[in-house]
């Protein structure tokens, strides 16, 4: 006999510490992914899915086409998917649906931005 009885009986079993091992470093992986990657991306869904839910009369917007307008009437019908009337020039209005705005400025801080302006000397 070429092999001897100890050696065949070590090389059946495996360890299972070895097995953990192994997959420890695709655990750290998925975990990096998670917090860097998918978790924030989640949470600037969330922002923006609220923000685009407490738009109201006089915010300005910005679609995602780029367009820049004041939202002059909100219109939630039922069983439609919900519509911000937006003011792009004088007498010139469009309806948008909702979930294509891309940001809200409210109306508050639009004012504030023109009072922080600096007077133009003539």
């Amino acid at each position: 006999m070429l092999i001897t009885p100890a050696f065949a009986q070590a090389a059946g079993g495996g360890n299972s510490s070895q097995f953990l091992i192994q997959l420890a470093p695709f655990a750290a992986i998925i975990a990096i992914f998670y917090f860097l990657i998918i978790r924030p991306q989640q949470q600037r869904m969330k922002q923006h899915k609220d923000m685009v839910a407490s738009v109201k009369k006089n915010d300005t917007v910005v679609t995602s086409g780029g367009i820049v307008g004041k939202v002059t009437r909100v219109i939630e019908e039922e069983g439609k998917e919900a519509e911000v009337e937006v003011q792009i020039a004088e007498n010139t209005r469009v309806r948008v649906v909702r979930s294509t705005l891309s940001d809200v400025r409210r109306a508050k801080e639009a004012s504030d931005d023109k009072a922080a302006a600096p007077a133009k000397s003539s």
